[in-house]
């Protein structure tokens, strides 16, 4: 028995609602429609010099958008938040799917804090220590594997140099 037809015209729209917000802001999608350009910084350490391979996030839809939907990240690969003026920036863990450091840059490109492993989904803010410039989201447990601390110096053009955004 076939549903009335006004019925099965409500059956197909809602089938169709249901499915073209999963198409629509499938992660892939979300991904193709903010572009990042790529960028290499080092970090420099007491233990040495660390190379990465990053995205620039540098206007508001791309750091709205961030790491988000992303079920991994190389140890070498990061994103840096590039802000207009020096601070208080907070960040969270909205729809990100994987653990990651934040470490919150200021001037001249020092670290000011590092937010390790921080938790997957999670609203909670989290806050610089003080006015910062920039953040490097890496890996989760990336800073202490390779020693970085307060006080170390990010080396990047829009960070420490002067091309900066500062």
């Amino acid at each position: 028995m076939r549903p009335p037809p006004n019925k099965l015209v409500h059956l197909i729209a809602a089938l169709v609602l249901a499915t073209v917000p999963l198409m629509a802001f499938s992660p892939d999608a979300l991904a193709a429609e903010i572009r990042f350009e790529r960028s290499e910084l080092t970090v420099v350490t007491a233990r040495g010099e660390h190379r990465f391979r990053v995205e620039l996030a540098l206007d508001e839809p791309q750091r709205e958008r961030g790491l988000q939907h992303r079920p991994f990240l190389a140890e070498d690969a990061g994103m840096l938040f590039v802000y207009e003026r020096p601070g208080p920036i907070s960040m969270w863990m909205l729809n990100t799917l994987i653990p990651l450091d934040m470490i919150f840059i200021g001037s001249g490109g020092r670290v000011l804090n590092i937010a390790e492993r921080t938790r997957p989904k999670s609203l909670d803010a989290i806050p610089s220590a003080g006015p910062a410039i920039a953040v490097l989201e890496v890996l989760g447990g990336t800073s202490a594997r390779l020693g970085i601390r307060p006080g170390d110096r990010v080396v990047h053009p829009l960070v420490d140099g002067p091309g900066s955004r500062r």
